[in-house]
Parts: structure tokens; sequence; C-alpha cells
């Protein structure tokens, strides 16, 4: 498969081309992801029906592995997705996780999911400081976004959980978020018919309703979830047609109609998706030596997936001590992994602590090097942004806003 990643050289982006196969079933159907097919649920309405889940599993297109295609922006990250050989896409898992993501059923008492913290209608997170559990119970973490996740691997803003599937099922035995027992939530799927039948279709077994196939389930579903192409990205896809004039143009629809059909196709996408002045400087801004962004938002998520030091929340009486706590590491003491900038408007407030509650504050912090702090990361300096830099910047970041697949939310087994 031929793919592309974003390249930095001299503070520009460039699209490089490299063969980045993914190997999986022989037979495996490719799918493009971030479409609404994989997310709409089974058809119907009201609760499902045994009979109704009955009728999809009976379905062989359902089972079929899947072989996912990321769209325009993300694509140039083919090479990095994650956990989909390990555990393969298949319309019929997609399905059970979305479900199990949606159901307050999880947790003690039928008040919290998945959605609870990272609901569709807020990013993906939740427009609170804090995550908020079981008996209103807040967190002491800002809840981190649940979109993209197939091109991420270590999960929770500290990395403490080695897979998606592993994260999946860490807030269900959290006293604080879902407040339940591994062994309680599973008891309680095995009371319902429609998710007993789903699980021996999917998984299997003698006993296939258990903790790690609940994992496996909602991490399927948060693989589909993707961002779409955003202003930013149809801007770079177009960038190349910027050079020809009229007479060039006239000469490419004759010489290669399927060059000019691709033209054609991005015209429409700047055209649909503009970006703003504001926002073209602040991509150059972003991109650039003095403010190097890119430093730690690269690859075509704008996350490196790595931790970092930038001195938030570090003057608290008892500062959060994030990767060290799990690595016990001193070089990783307060340092807290890169979220992706992808849909970064959505989902306020931001950082670890849900500190800064505007992107115009995030900027600040940059802008005025972080707060100093026994180990503040080299990369972090002061930036010397005016006011209209510092717009531009915000601009730039809600430039990269797509959209994302919609996602029944409702329809759960009785």
């Amino acid at each position: 498969m031929q793919t592309t990643f974003w390249k930095l050289t001299c503070g520009i982006v460039a699209v490089v081309a490299v063969s980045t196969p993914l190997v999986l079933a022989a037979d495996a159907e490719p799918i493009a992801l971030g479409t609404d097919s994989l997310t709409a649920g089974i058809p119907g309405k009201g609760p499902l029906t045994k009979a109704q889940i009955d009728a999809w599993l009976a379905s062989p297109k359902n089972h079929v592995e899947l072989k996912p295609e990321l769209p325009m922006g993300l694509a140039a990250g083919a090479s990095q997705i994650k956990g989909v050989k390990e555990n393969p896409l298949t319309r019929a898992k997609i399905e059970l996780g979305r479900q199990l993501y949606f159901d307050t059923r999880l947790s003690a008492d039928n008040t919290v999911s998945c959605a609870s913290c990272h609901h569709p209608d807020e990013g993906y997170a939740r427009h609170t400081q804090f995550g908020v559990g079981i008996n209103g119970q807040k967190g002491g973490r800002n809840s981190p976004v649940s979109y993209n996740r197939i091109l991420s691997d270590l999960q929770f803003w500290d990395g403490r959980a080695d897979s998606l599937e592993a994260q999946a099922v860490g807030p269900i035995a959290n006293p604080i978020e879902m407040g339940n027992t591994h062994e309680k939530a599973v008891a309680t799927l095995k009371k319902i018919p429609g998710y007993v039948a789903q699980f021996k279709a999917v998984f299997g077994g003698k006993d296939p309703v258990n903790i790690d196939n609940v994992g496996k389930a909602i991490a399927t579903f948060e693989r589909v979830i993707v961002s779409g192409p955003s202003a930013f990205d149809y801007n770079e896809a177009f960038q190349p047609f910027t050079r020809f004039d009229a007479d060039e143009l006239a000469e490419l629809k004759d010489d290669s109609p399927e060059t000019y059909a691709r033209y054609q196709e991005l015209r429409k996408g700047v055209d649909a998706h503009p970006m703003s002045d504001s926002a073209k400087r602040g991509k150059e801004l972003f991109f650039s030596e003095q403010v190097n962004c890119a430093a730690c938002h690269v690859g075509a998520n704008l996350a490196d997936e790595k931790y970092h030091n930038l001195g938030v929340g570090a003057d608290a009486k008892e500062p959060d001590g994030g990767r060290f706590v799990v690595t016990k590491d001193p070089k990783d003491w307060g340092a807290f992994k890169t979220p992706t900038i992808r849909n970064v408007a959505q989902s306020a407030p931001y950082m670890h602590d849900g500190s800064l509650k505007t992107l115009e504050e995030v900027v600040e912090h940059y802008n005025k090097g972080g707060t100093p702090n026994r180990n503040l990361s080299p990369k972090m300096k002061k930036l010397n942004l005016n006011q209209q830099q510092a717009r531009d910047l915000v601009a730039f970041m809600k430039a990269c806003t797509g959209h994302f697949p919609k996602v029944e939310r409702e329809r759960l087994p009785e």
C-alpha cells in the first residue's frame, strides 16, 4: 500500500511517499474509516431486541475482517496503525464495542459509561476540568480524548495502559470512575441475552463473555472513531496545484485526466473548507523554528506519542508526577503525553489537569515558556509572540478540525 507522511524540513511540511504495507488476512475487506456506516448501529429504532441482534449476526459480511483505510490527513500515518493485527476489526465487533461504550450498566450504579467522560458532543472528552464518575466523584485529571486512538498504543496521560484494550477496562474497576469490579460487570452482561449472543458470535469459545473480550470490543469501536479531513489537510493537499496557471491546468486536463480530476476534487475541498489568512499565518508559525510546535505535535495525528514536562501544575501544593508514577524514572517527573492538535478546538479545557480553559490560554502558557520546575522540558522557551501571532496560532489549531462519523448512542440490548 502506498501512503504518505508529514516531513518537517526547514519548518515546512512536505508530503513524502513511502511504502507501508499493512498485512492482515488475505481476504480482509478494505474499509474507509470516518464514514457513518461502521458506527450507525444495527438498523431499527428503540432498544435492541434479541431477534434484531440475531438477524444482524446471521449476515456473514458482519464477521469479515476489515482492513482500515484512514481519511485524508490521517492517512499519512498508515504505518503507525496499532492493535488491529492482534485484535482485528469486524463490523460485529465494532457494533458490540459501540453498545458497551454507551452502556451505563457497566458501572456500579448504572449511571456512568465510557461516553460519560468521552462524549461525542464534547470532542470525545468532557468540558469539565476533571473526569466525573459515580456519585459525582471527581478524578485528578482531565478526560483525554478517545478518537484517533488507532494511531496510539500506550494510553492515559501517563501511558500506564500498554494498549487500548487495557485502557478500555480500567475505568470499570476504578472506584472514582465507574466504581464497579470486572467480575460484577461481566456478571451483568451475562444476564443480557443480546450481549451473550454477540460475544459468542464475535469471540467464540466456551466462556466468551469475559473482561478481556469487553476490552477488545470497546477498543475496536474506539479505533474507528477518527477525525476527518480538516481545512489544514485540504489546503496542504492542494498546494502542488497552486503553481499551475490557467494554461497549465488546461494542458493538464487534456494530458492527465486523472490528475485533473484530483485537482477538481481538491479544489472543491478547499472551497468548502477554507483556511483563513490568520490560520495560514498560524500554520507557518506552528512549524517554524521560532515557535516549533512540531517538535512535539508532529506526524499524521500531530502528536509524537511521547511525554514532556511543560510545567503545567508544577507550582501546585502537591504536583502530579505524571509519567514518573509509572516508570519511577526521575527524568519523567511531571511529564505527560502529548495530545493531538486534531479537533482540539472541541475538547476544552486543556492539559492533564484541565487548568487552561481556552486555546488562547494554552498559547499564552507556551508564550511565557511554561512554569519553571526542576524537570522543565528543554523544548520549552519563551516565544515572545505578539497578540496577532497568538491569535494566528489559535486560528491554525481551529483549522485542524475535521468531522467525526455519526454514532448511534441509544440502541442498546434489552
